[in-house]
């Protein structure tokens, strides 16, 4: 019998059922508890949001597994000495390409305009086919690389942006400083999917937002950081930038009296592009269980030096 502390207690009424079923499913014999005594905890469940910050007394645990696929609020926790996993959720990927693509569509085919037409202007403007509309994900990770297969398949030339090269079908990929001007150069749809990492922020900067065409869309689902929100102001107020639909920031919830909020050309939308849903997270972190206690790899392990 195994003890799995779970550490979210805001989270815990969403758990208390599917997680112990996911982990009978899968063979393991636990007690999944929300308090318990650090030296006999196996397993910690963790949100980077969750009360606890101090995993020096945890000896016995084998690993810490995250609730988030975003890790930076946790990676350079000195105390963490622990494998740590991040999640990478099925669900989570599947709501992720939703959110993009639907908005990816809203702007490609002008839909703001019919929705909110208090005139009731007859203006036939046809939009240009999936196919001449250049789109450019950065990063290539699990949710980037979904979404960049996910447009391609609407037949929109999709580039996709790494800091180390990558290959996906259908996709063309480029990485380093030189691939990130080119990615961006020319771009009409531009997605942030990178992690937070002292590299990523402020990638799309006064310079960066310069290249896209001019009047181009940003869809930014990823990290509020990884846009400097006065450049992206200035590139809504001067034109370069068409429209900005944004679902994370860098202070959550968005303050009231943020530009965003009043913006014509913003959209805001409540971190809700990718939200973990507890059942199908309780299967993963089931099977990377299974797998630390049958030897295995883990699934999804944090590279403390990357950061994520």
């Amino acid at each position: 019998m195994i003890t799995v502390l779970f550490a979210v207690p805001d989270l815990w009424a969403d758990y208390a059922d599917v997680l112990p079923s996911a982990l009978d499913a899968a063979g393991i014999r636990a007690q999944v508890v929300q308090e318990a005594e650090p030296e006999v905890v196996d397993y910690i469940i963790y949100a980077p949001s969750a009360p606890l910050q101090d995993f020096t007394p945890f000896t016995r645990a084998r690993a810490v597994l995250s609730l988030w696929a975003g890790v930076e609020r946790i990676v350079g926790n000195a105390t963490l000495t622990q494998p740590l996993c991040r999640m990478v959720d099925p669900s989570l990927t599947e709501s992720m390409v939703e959110w993009v693509v639907g908005h990816a569509l809203r702007h490609h085919l002008g839909m703001d305009a019919q929705i909110v037409n208090p005139d009731h202007l007859w203006n036939p403007v046809v939009p240009p086919l999936a196919r001449n509309r250049p789109v450019t994900v950065l990063g290539l990770g699990a949710l980037g690389t979904a979404c960049a297969k996910a447009l391609a398949g609407l037949n929109f030339p999709v580039t996709g942006w790494s800091r180390t090269q990558k290959t996906v079908p259908g996709v063309r990929c480029l990485s380093g400083e030189d691939g990130l001007r080119q990615a961006l150069t020319g771009a009409q749809i531009v997605v942030t999917l990178l992690p937070r990492t002292a590299d990523t922020e402020n990638t799309l900067n006064a310079e960066t937002l310069a290249l896209p065409a001019r009047g181009a869309v940003i869809l930014n689902p990823g990290r509020g950081p990884l846009i400097d929100d006065a450049a992206l102001l200035a590139a809504l107020d001067g034109g370069q930038i068409g429209h900005a639909t944004l679902d994370v920031f860098r202070v959550e919830p968005l303050p009231q009296d943020h530009a965003f909020w009043a913006h014509p050309r913003v959209t805001v939308t409540p971190h809700i592009a990718a939200d973990t849903r507890p059942e199908s997270a309780s299967g993963v972190i089931a099977e990377n269980i299974r797998r630390s206690e049958a030897g295995e790899p883990l699934l999804h392990q944090v590279d403390r030096a990357l950061g994520y």
